[in-house]
């Protein structure tokens, strides 16, 4: 599974990535909001300089919602870097966008999916990713996960090509769970990522590890002391 983070903030993509488990970054209009990053030239700025710190798949998102809006801003975005990928409204415009694109190899990543049928539009319009919000399914009382699972049956299936990108992952359950049930890509904020290092008896070993090691050595050291003091008289 590619682990992707869900940010705009350039210190939280840094620290995820040398970590060394980074495969990507997803952003949308309201993380660039909450850096405080806006207007046109800023945030594609601010897009070029997530591509500085990471190897591959950027994530950055059109604002228009018409066919030929989508057009122009995607291509505009494509042009920052290569690791650019065009993020797009699951709308009808979006997925004539998302063909479009696919024809002339602008990647894609689909987003606001919440149903098998416009997963399956996705797929069809050839989109390279596609991001079912697990987290908002759950909001509303249903299971987030059986969407995933739905997909992942549908494409595999058909053999569509389309990555599962499982989005609004809210906590590390939601990520272990994706990757059990077979989500290509999981995105989450970096506490979710970090968390998955957190373990009671990983704690708990290592304070026990750390103080065998420390009484033994203290003893070593005890010993050569008494030596030395032997050798003195």
């Amino acid at each position: 599974m590619k682990f992707f983070i869900d940010t705009a903030n350039l210190f939280e993509i840094k620290e995820a990535y040398d970590l060394g488990v980074l495969d990507g970054v997803t952003t949308n209009p309201s993380l660039m909001a909450k850096e405080g990053i806006a207007g046109k030239d800023k945030i594609m700025a601010h897009y070029k300089a997530i591509c500085h710190i990471v190897d591959n798949n950027v994530s950055a998102e059109v604002i228009a919602t018409d066919f030929d809006g989508i057009i122009k801003e995607g291509k505009e975005l494509a042009k920052i870097d290569d690791k650019i990928v065009v993020k797009v409204p699951m709308i009808k415009d979006g997925v004539k966008a998302i063909k479009k694109f696919t024809s002339e190899g602008i990647r894609t990543n689909c987003t606001l999916v919440f149903s098998p049928g416009q997963a399956l539009l996705t797929a069809k319009a050839g989109a390279s990713y596609v991001s079912p919000f697990i987290g908002r399914l759950d909001d509303i009382s249903q299971d987030g996960l059986d969407l995933i699972a739905q997909i992942r049956l549908i494409y595999d299936n058909y053999g569509y090509g389309t990555e599962i990108l499982a989005a609004s992952i809210r906590h590390t359950i939601h990520l272990i769970k994706c990757a059990e049930i077979g989500a290509d890509v999981a995105t989450c904020p970096l506490h979710v990522i970090m968390a998955l290092l957190k373990h009671p008896l990983t704690d708990s070993g290592l304070e026990k590890f750390l103080a065998d090691h420390k009484r033994l050595m203290d003893k070593r050291i005890r010993k050569y002391d008494l030596r030395i003091t032997k050798l003195r008289f």
